[in-house]
């Protein structure tokens, strides 16, 4: 009787599943849901197939601008993914952690479970014009502030 306690009490703890916490950040499983969620188009080294744009050493530059941060969650393939709010965050974390490269200044601000629920509640539908134009909003932002230095 003593062992089937033990085994039912592993089995519960199998069974339960605990929330990410707001500290809590796992490279192994945001790895894993990158694959199984963005790597198709992404790619496995975030350099993007065919019309899909890279995000390797290139992704940080949207952390320049409070849409740019907010884009990288509306994304329509962020957005309506299938992960919970904490995990996208902690993919999104991820993608910048291992694929930003110099585009990431060390100190960025990690997305949160929070903050990725509710901007994901406006996703994109037109993505390609929206980042050209953003992109360029960023760079004039950028230039206009290094002229000020």
């Amino acid at each position: 009787m003593r062992k089937l306690g033990r085994w039912w009490l592993f089995a519960l703890g199998l069974l339960t599943v605990a929330p990410l916490g707001a500290e809590e950040f796992n490279a192994q499983r945001a790895r894993f849901n990158y694959q199984m969620s963005c790597q198709g188009c992404h790619a496995p080294d975030g350099v993007g197939a065919s019309t899909v744009p890279r995000m390797k050493d290139f992704v940080g530059t949207f952390l320049r601008s409070r849409a740019g941060r907010e884009f990288l969650v509306r994304v329509p393939g962020a957005a309506t993914s299938a992960l919970g709010d904490a995990e996208l965050a902690e993919v999104l974390n991820w993608i910048l952690l291992d694929f930003g490269g110099d585009s990431v200044k060390s100190d960025f601000r990690r997305y949160t479970g929070t903050e990725v629920g509710a901007l994901r509640k406006s996703p994109l539908f037109e993505v390609d014009r929206y980042r050209v134009q953003l992109l360029a909003e960023i760079a004039s932002n950028t230039m206009e502030n290094q002229s000020h230095d």
